[in-house]
């Protein structure tokens, strides 16, 4: 029973600290995170079909 006692602390300490943060910061730090992710190519499927794409163009413009 501690142990949902510490969840439910702790999910309402991250709802308090998101809702005191600024509208503008939060956009910010959400849109600074999305920049920062890999395409989603990658992170999907790896590097395989990145190679094969970079293949294809190389071979198609010669």
């Amino acid at each position: 029973m501690a142990n949902s006692d510490e969840y439910v602390k702790y999910m309402t300490e991250q709802l308090v600290t998101y809702l005191d943060t600024p509208r503008a910061e939060r956009k910010q730090t959400r849109s600074s995170a999305k920049a920062l992710r890999e395409p989603w190519l990658t992170r999907w499927f790896g590097w395989g079909p990145v190679s094969v794409i970079l293949w294809w163009r190389g071979r198609s413009e010669r």
